[in-house]
């Protein structure tokens, strides 16, 4: 990604983050691609953007990222009306560093941590318990310190498409489109 998308989206996020009514301030709706062909969204902590993308942390073996395995191509969305700005990005995932995921996962409270290593995120719950009763015994027999499982890491969005659209209360939005040729970055202006 070239510095003025990256400087810009940086800014905007920011902006975004300082002002947001939300508990989660940096979530993102990301969308994938089922084994049926239909998309499917949720919301992630958008962990870093840079040159190289915009990266978020899940379970590999959860249903967004067997998504991803059979099909990298996948969207993200940031909805800031808070600050007047929308955010579509469309690319292709990656995985992160081993070193990367360690990174993020220290990062992480010991009860996320545990979260992670105690379920199976997206499968279907089986147990006669109810899921918090389960988590509550983890916790209690858990060690102070929790290693980073190897089915826990991230993705990078290896942007194709990036659009800033600011929002104009005259309804003629001003939309902003970057795409990337394989080559180099081109900037046009879309209608709203």
């Amino acid at each position: 990604m070239n510095e003025l998308i990256t400087n810009k989206f940086q800014h905007i996020w920011h902006q975004a983050k300082e002002s947001s009514p939300l508990q989660q301030q940096s979530a993102v709706c990301i969308s994938t691609i089922n084994q049926s062909g239909y998309p499917e969204s949720r919301f992630v902590d958008l962990k870093a953007v840079s040159a190289t993308g915009f990266t978020f942390c899940t379970a590999y073996d959860s249903a967004k990222g067997q998504q991803i395995e059979l099909n990298p191509n996948v969207s993200l969305v940031a909805w800031w009306d808070h600050i007047g700005y929308q955010v579509r990005v469309v690319g292709t995932a990656e995985r992160i560093s081993d070193e990367l995921a360690d990174e993020y996962w220290a990062t992480r409270s010991w009860e996320a941590q545990m979260a992670t290593t105690t379920f199976s995120q997206s499968r279907e719950w089986t147990a006669d318990s109810a899921p918090s009763t389960h988590f509550e015994q983890a916790l209690a027999s858990a060690a102070p310190t929790v290693q980073r499982p190897a089915s826990w890491g991230g993705y990078t969005i290896k942007p194709h498409v990036v659009e800033f659209l600011t929002f104009m209360s005259n309804r003629v939005h001003h939309r902003e489109h970057f795409s990337w040729d394989g080559a180099t970055w081109r900037k046009r202006l879309l209608q709203p």
